[in-house]
């Protein structure tokens, strides 16, 4: 090869880099700027959530006053389920079971849950790229994609309001580049305010029964009795806690390993926990897939949105120390 011809692709590949830089930092932007819009911003819309061949299309309120967020998210099919979230503070209201859940979680909303957090360890498995310009719900949309960089991961593509960054439509999309679930947006407002009587449920509760889940026990990773001896690059143990179950006098150990953006839960249950039921081997729902296994008499079972390889390799690679 000529000396020109090695100068010229020099060139170009120091071009094709700087534009690939470029993408990349402007969808950290676009992400970051995601990220902020579904928590800060007031809006209400209709959204399709597709998820192991089933459709359901819910309502959505989400009001946000002084950085104090909350929404009521109502199920349009089925039996009508209504979630209605103040910050951490959660009611689940099952119409069906007249039973209200009470939890403690940000996260409960299947548009929130769906959508990726950028973070700088992030950039570390997963390429950042913004594409063309589409639209969705009668609005311009940027179309961004996080794509992993190994087959231990999941990706998405991101289609974020030109003018708010608010997710209009978003796909998980597996190893094989199959779409395992969608979010879409039917119809979406963003007014400046929302009344707090927005927010107030619908259903009427008396006579329901109401419960809330037994606290956990901390655990010290000092005092983990189980490990995962390896894990796919990137993922480290971020929680462990230990619970009751109800009906068994026998808590179980829940392990989670994250890279930041894909999360691995490992249950480690007692063999006199006779609640078990879950055959060893994998099995999945929508876009979760969980392997199980018996270890040393105790029943593991790793559980998340990634592909079938990473939960058998966090699994079976449990030891106890």
């Amino acid at each position: 090869m000529s000396r020109r011809a090695l100068i010229g692709r020099s060139l170009l590949l120091l071009t094709l880099g700087a534009a690939f830089d470029a993408s990349a930092e402007e969808a950290r932007s676009w992400l970051d700027r995601m990220n902020h819009a579904v928590d800060e911003l007031n809006y209400r819309g209709t959204f399709v959530h597709v998820l192991g061949g089933t459709a359901e299309t819910l309502h959505i309120i989400h009001r946000n006053v002084d950085g104090k967020s909350g929404e009521r998210i109502v199920s349009i099919d089925g039996v009508g389920r209504e979630i209605i979230r103040q910050q951490d503070e959660v009611r689940c209201i099952l119409p069906d079971r007249r039973l209200v859940l009470l939890e403690e979680r940000s996260d409960v909303s299947p548009l929130v849950s769906a959508l990726p957090n950028y973070s700088m360890e992030l950039e570390a498995h997963y390429n950042l790229a913004v594409h063309s310009v589409a639209r969705v719900a009668n609005r311009a949309a940027r179309v961004v994609e996080v794509k992993p960089k190994d087959e231990f991961r999941y990706g998405y593509m991101l289609w974020l309001d030109q003018d708010t960054a608010m997710p209009l439509k978003s796909q998980l999309i597996d190893e094989k580049g199959d779409i395992v679930e969608e979010i879409l947006f039917t119809e979406i407002d963003v007014p400046a305010t929302i009344p707090a009587s927005a927010l107030d449920a619908t259903i009427d509760t008396e006579g329901f029964t109401w419960l809330k889940p037994p606290e956990s026990t901390s655990l010290t990773e000092k005092a983990i009795p189980w490990r995962a001896a390896s894990v796919p690059g990137g993922f480290r143990l971020s929680v462990a806690t230990q619970s009751p179950i109800a009906g068994s006098d026998y808590p179980v150990e829940h392990l989670v390993y994250s890279d930041g953006l894909a999360t691995v839960s490992v249950f480690i249950e007692d063999p006199k926990n006779t609640k078990t039921e879950m055959d060893d081997g994998f099995s999945n729902v929508g876009s979760t897939n969980a392997f199980s296994l018996t270890l040393r008499g105790r029943k593991v079972t790793a559980v998340g949105e990634v592909p079938k390889r990473t939960v058998r390799t966090i699994a079976s690679s449990l030891v106890a120390e």
